[in-house]
């Protein structure tokens, strides 16, 4: 919800002040509505329902995958779209993966968002109703911003709705927020943040050379100057920065570029997220065997490293795949031989309610 406007409500109501936190607290534990606010007068909770909307998202779709992620579609009250997904865990985590923009500006070409029209940074509770949407549907204990557009670029709002977690059941500890390295919003966020939130990279290529052709944030932000500020995030934090890494076929996943990676990072500071491709229709993702083969050029290194679960890939889990479908997406750049060699979210309700060589392009998929 608006909580802005629902304090500014309040006031001009003359409720007390904590009639505010009374709401909050209601919200944060997954309450379905104000009519669920028992402790509230029946008058103040008709007047808010009027007033005040309960969520600032509208739910457009929503998809259940089979291993248990949800995936939603949301659109603002001026119509933008924003996604967020729900991943479910055998281990019991509940971990959420949240958008700080409609649309996103940096243009990856491997990423959905990538292709769509950017549209505005979200507000802090546009970015918190995502996530109190979802625990009205389970609680909830981990969060990461890595959906759509880039948390560096809307990082006050993103880390005024970061903070407001911990009621929800995810601690700071448990909050991660990714970065494609935009220095600006990542040098305040080294300096200025003292909560113990984590910082992940965003990398895909240890060169400045391919790094650039996939992701063209690089040319204004090279890898050395982006690697040096999350190293001193982890030298002032003592905690490793975690880096992603998408697994491109063709592109980014040779052995030599896995001991480049190697070397870039080194073995203190970083713990390297090996990821499998969901599919946006760009490109193909790399074969189990290509991405066992990379995670072992690190471990010899002795670069800590995983490879994440896949998740959702049945209902388009990947960041963007619900709101730019793929007949509105635009062709990926192409890459050189040369630089291809190196020379991270969901079917369950429709209706809308409140809430060395060239890199390999899947084909689109008919639609008939």
């Amino acid at each position: 919800m608006d909580l802005l406007l629902l304090e500014r409500t309040l006031c001009e109501r003359g409720e007390p002040a904590f009639r505010a936190r009374q709401v909050w607290e209601w919200t944060a534990r997954g309450a379905p509505g104000y009519d669920a606010m028992t402790n509230l007068p029946r008058a103040l909770r008709e007047e808010l329902a009027a007033a005040v909307p309960f969520s600032t998202l509208t739910v457009e779709t929503e998809r259940e995958s089979r291993d248990g992620t949800v995936k939603t579609l949301f659109r603002t009250a001026d119509g933008h779209p924003v996604e967020a997904v729900l991943m479910r865990y055998r281990d019991g985590r509940r971990s959420l993966c949240l958008s700080s923009q409609s649309g996103c500006p940096l243009t990856c070409t491997f990423c959905a968002t990538g292709s769509m029209a950017f549209g505005r940074n979200l507000t802090a509770s546009e970015i918190l109703d995502q996530a109190l949407h979802f625990r009205r549907l389970s609680e909830i204990d981990h969060a990461v911003f890595m959906g759509m557009g880039e948390p560096m670029l809307n990082l006050d709002k993103v880390l005024a709705a970061a903070r407001r977690l911990p009621d929800l059941g995810i601690t700071h500890r448990r909050t991660t927020i990714s970065t494609v390295g935009w220095l600006p919003g990542l040098r305040r966020f080294v300096d200025e943040v003292d909560e113990p939130i984590r910082l992940a990279l965003s990398l895909h290529a240890a060169d400045d050379e391919l790094r650039s052709r996939i992701m063209p944030v690089n040319e204004r932000y090279p890898v050395a100057d982006v690697v040096a500020e999350c190293r001193r995030q982890a030298e002032a934090t003592r905690r490793r920065v975690f880096v992603e890494y998408v697994m491109l076929a063709g592109v980014n996943d040779a052995p030599e570029q896995a001991r480049a990676l190697a070397e870039l990072l080194g073995r203190d500071h970083f713990k390297v997220n090996l990821i499998p491709y969901n599919p946006t229709g760009l490109f193909e993702g790399s074969s189990r065997e290509q991405i066992a083969a990379f995670r072992h050029e690190l471990e010899r290194a002795r670069v800590p490293v995983t490879v994440r679960l896949t998740r959702g890939r049945d209902i388009e889990a990947a960041c963007g795949q619900l709101a730019a479908p793929t007949s509105r997406r635009a062709p990926s750049r192409s890459l050189t031989p040369a630089a291809a060699t190196g020379g991270d979210a969901a079917t369950r309700r429709t209706a809308p309610t409140r809430a060395g060589s060239r890199p390999r392009r899947r084909s689109p998929r008919r639609r008939d």
